[in-house]
């Protein structure tokens, strides 16, 4: 297991040495706001959202702003009506309760609505340098072909086997090395298996391989 976990943090290493996250942000609260738009939807589309949204607000003007005002700005992100609720009520919390920062605290972050886990560990990590490991689709699935987890495991506990895996001081570079490779590499619907180094330890791979050989 040991030459394995070196195997991947190497390669992720080799293909992503400056891996970061994809979401836009200045302040703090846009990443925060980002994140929660981002569930069912892509980066690339958030960031076109999130563009026009702080060109019309701040935190502070987000928090008094009506929330089919939001919904209008938000809908190309989909389920624009509950998410536009969630981002009302998530400003209004930070500007009563932080002036309109966020802070270094799990159990404030994940009170907030539409703040559950893997968004917050997003936030803690990239805010504050806490070590996390975000699962999300992407890092679900890879660590499933890889073997890293069983296809049964729910997202905590994928999350829990990846932390006890890897070094803790690894855990945040490598939960945006394993979404870039996820994102764009090892893809859910024709996966680039072909050049990709970790055939030998990939389920997936070994899986499709057999197939091709039936036919």
């Amino acid at each position: 297991m040991k030459d394995k976990i070196k195997e991947i943090i190497e390669y992720m290493d080799e293909l992503y040495p400056t891996a970061r996250c994809e979401l836009n942000y200045t302040k703090d609260y846009e990443l925060l706001i980002a994140t929660v738009l981002s569930a069912q939807c892509t980066d690339k589309r958030v960031n076109e959202v999130t563009k026009v949204l702080w060109q019309k607000y701040d935190i502070f003007s987000l928090a008094k702003a009506s929330q089919e005002e939001i919904a209008s700005i938000i809908r190309p992100v989909g389920s624009h009506t509950k998410k536009s609720g969630y981002l009302k009520k998530i400003a209004q919390s930070l500007v009563a309760d932080y002036q309109g920062a966020v802070p270094n605290s799990r159990e404030y972050l994940e009170s907030l609505p539409g703040v559950g886990r893997k968004t917050c560990n997003v936030v803690l990590s990239n805010l504050y340098d806490v070590p996390a490991i975000a699962v999300d689709t992407h890092v679900e699935r890879v660590s499933k072909r890889l073997s890293l987890a069983y296809n049964k495991d729910d997202v905590r506990t994928v999350e829990e086997k990846l932390m006890k895996k890897f070094p803790k001081e690894k855990w945040s570079r490598l939960h945006h090395q394993l979404v870039l490779f996820g994102r764009y590499q090892c893809k859910a619907i024709h996966p680039l298996c072909e050049n990709c180094h970790l055939q030998a330890i990939c389920k997936y791979y070994a899986h499709s391989k057999k197939g091709l050989k039936k036919q």
